[in-house]
């Protein structure tokens, strides 16, 4: 199964974060089918690629709370069933 998560990067102390389509099963610096967005929690910057998350919930990927919550700001929810 896909998941939609979070990938730790940058720094200590200093974390951004990107978002990951990746297996279940991989770990969290795993290896990720594909970067749909990133996430900046130090200064509240997000960009997230609309299509390629879209495609993956299409799918069947399963976001994680946090990178639910992260889209639902986005208003990627509303896009998602507008379109389905």
């Amino acid at each position: 199964m896909v998941k939609l998560r979070l990938k730790r990067c940058g720094r200590k102390q200093r974390a951004v974060y990107r978002i990951v389509a990746i297996d279940v099963r991989s770990r969290r610096e795993g290896r990720d089918l594909h970067k749909v967005g990133f996430y900046d929690p130090i200064t509240n910057q997000t960009y997230l690629n609309l299509p390629a998350i879209l495609d993956f919930l299409k799918k069947g990927a399963q976001p994680t709370r946090t990178v639910h919550d992260i889209s639902k700001k986005a208003g990627i929810f509303t896009e998602y069933r507008i379109k389905s």
